[in-house]
């Protein structure tokens, strides 16, 4: 019994951390030093991104799509840089910083998938599942599985997905590499 209460208890218990370590990111206003971790796992190598609501509306969105430094530092480092340096946005001001939702999503490693043509891709995309990963040359650009949420046509997703990349929506070439990752959301 003790360790299925503990598997249970352990998202929850990482959910809380990953969040405490965002808002306090945020709350520092200035930009986190390298840390040392309190669980092993804040100290294994990982990729995030962090995304700040406010009143349900993106307020910021920051992150890694490859591990790099500490999971904890990279959590850190993320929530900074979503309340005060995404381009799309003002820094956030004192004022929104208690108000603001905090997501944080752990992703998995990148699986690269052939797809020859924009129709193999979109057969082979994962609706909901996948956040997924579009380079052409010096290109790139990706969509974690949450944005399925707005855009839950795969055509759409793609399409939107080659415009942030700065391709034209209909663009397609046999140089295009997609990849695929899925996510720990943290609430």
């Amino acid at each position: 019994m003790h360790e299925i209460a503990e598997r249970t208890l352990a998202p929850i218990a990482r959910a809380g951390t990953l969040i405490a370590i965002a808002r306090e990111a945020i709350a520092g206003g200035e930009r986190p030093q390298p840390s040392q971790w309190p669980h092993d796992w804040l100290r294994e190598t990982g990729a995030s991104f962090v995304t700040l609501k406010l009143e349900g509306e993106l307020r910021g969105c920051i992150g890694t799509v490859d591990p790099h430094r500490a999971l904890g530092d990279d959590v850190a480092h993320n929530a900074y840089a979503a309340a005060y340096r995404d381009p799309r946005f003002t820094p956030v001001d004192e004022g929104e910083r208690a108000r603001l939702a905090v997501e944080v999503s752990v992703l998995t490693a990148r699986v690269a998938f052939a797809a020859a043509s924009e129709a193999e891709a979109l057969a082979a995309l994962r609706p909901g599942i996948d956040g997924i990963y579009l380079e052409f040359g010096d290109l790139r650009a990706t969509f974690l599985p949450q944005v399925w949420e707005n855009l839950p046509d795969p055509l759409d997703f793609l399409c939107e997905l080659r415009r942030k990349a700065g391709l034209p929506v209909r663009f397609w070439h046999e140089r295009v590499k997609l990849s695929r990752y899925t996510v720990d959301k943290y609430k």
